[in-house]
């Protein structure tokens, strides 16, 4: 594993003033709806392009969230890609912004569509005659997402993983119920009952209610279609140029799950920016100052993270 270090900088790369364009893409079952970013300055010839893949949840393409606040992570870093020559498309997930559904219905959605989509968003740049070589970004749950899409062939010549988790959800849930000292018990046995049956492909009918916002039965399609996915088991089958970028302020990924990443690859990169929370700005300790961070649309993204991203795409999509 090769490993880098950053000074933590509240500075950016300039950002970019740098001409977009929406877009839509029809897939089965959605209408996609994005935005493709182009390099700043004079006409660029194909230049470079990203998919840049949104985390979990209700995050649109420019990394808005109603639960956290309008910080704006995928705008920024779309910018900054532009002030340096990179172009980059970042898109709604389906049924999240602008990206609409044939069947709304929560319990109609499934992981596999997530990864589908992604797929399909790198065919189309690949198809692109007025872009150049193609990589893909995914932050938080969009890496999963990303490691995912990549199993089968895409246009994509590099990868950037940023705070993507490193175990399974099965495991993640597992351990965040049993480290929680409010749960009792009882309380985390019928979680890992209810993930037991979700693995072997039931579905369960009646969850206690402080678990139903968890394992609700119409989100147990998404949640049994995810199970399956191990992100150690995908990052290792994975043969393009890869960087794993983890903060080390992160509230909501480890950075062993970078270290558990890394393992499992020993060709990828590593890259740990130190005093970053999870929307790869410079945060402080205190968790309630750190959270305070989401909402910020004018903090700029970390400058050693940036310039680790930027260095790495322009030497690899040449």
């Amino acid at each position: 594993m090769r490993t880098l270090l950053a000074l933590t900088a509240a500075l950016t790369l300039t950002p970019a003033l740098a001409a977009s364009r929406e877009v839509t893409l029809d897939v089965p079952g959605a209408r996609l709806a994005a935005t493709l970013q182009m390099p700043d300055g004079p006409q660029h010839v194909r230049p470079p392009v990203v998919l840049i893949v949104a985390g979990s949840g209700p995050t649109n393409r420019n990394g808005d969230n109603p639960l956290s606040g309008p910080g704006g992570t995928y705008r920024k870093l779309a910018q900054n890609l532009a002030a340096r020559g990179i172009a980059s498309l970042r898109y709604d997930k389906r049924g999240i912004g602008a990206s609409t559904l044939a069947d709304p219905r929560e319990e109609a959605q499934t992981f596999d569509d997530l990864v589908n989509d992604a797929r399909a968003w790198l065919a189309w740049l690949g198809q692109q005659p007025d872009l150049g070589p193609v990589g893909v970004v995914g932050h938080s749950e969009g890496g999963l997402i990303a490691l995912a899409a990549l199993q089968q062939a895409t246009p994509a010549r590099a990868l950037v993983l940023l705070a993507a988790p490193g175990e399974d959800i099965g495991t993640t849930i597992r351990r965040q119920l049993a480290q929680n000292p409010a749960n009792p018990p009882a309380l985390v046995q019928e979680g890992n009952t209810i993930l037991d049956a979700l693995a072997r492909g039931e579905t369960v009918t009646n969850v206690s209610p402080v678990l139903a916002p968890l394992f609700r039965p119409s989100v147990q399609p998404y949640l049994r279609s995810s199970l399956k996915y191990d992100p150690q088991r995908l990052i290792a089958a994975v043969n393009v140029p890869t960087l794993i970028v983890q903060g080390d302020r992160d509230l909501q990924v480890r950075p062993e799950d970078a270290r558990l990443l890394a393992a499992a690859q020993p060709a990828a990169r590593t890259f740990l920016a130190p005093g970053v929370n999870h929307v790869l700005v410079p945060a402080p300790l205190d968790p309630v100052g750190n959270l305070s961070t989401y909402a910020n649309a004018q903090l700029p993204l970390e400058r050693g993270l940036l310039t680790a991203v930027v260095d790495f795409l322009r030497s690899e999509l040449r």
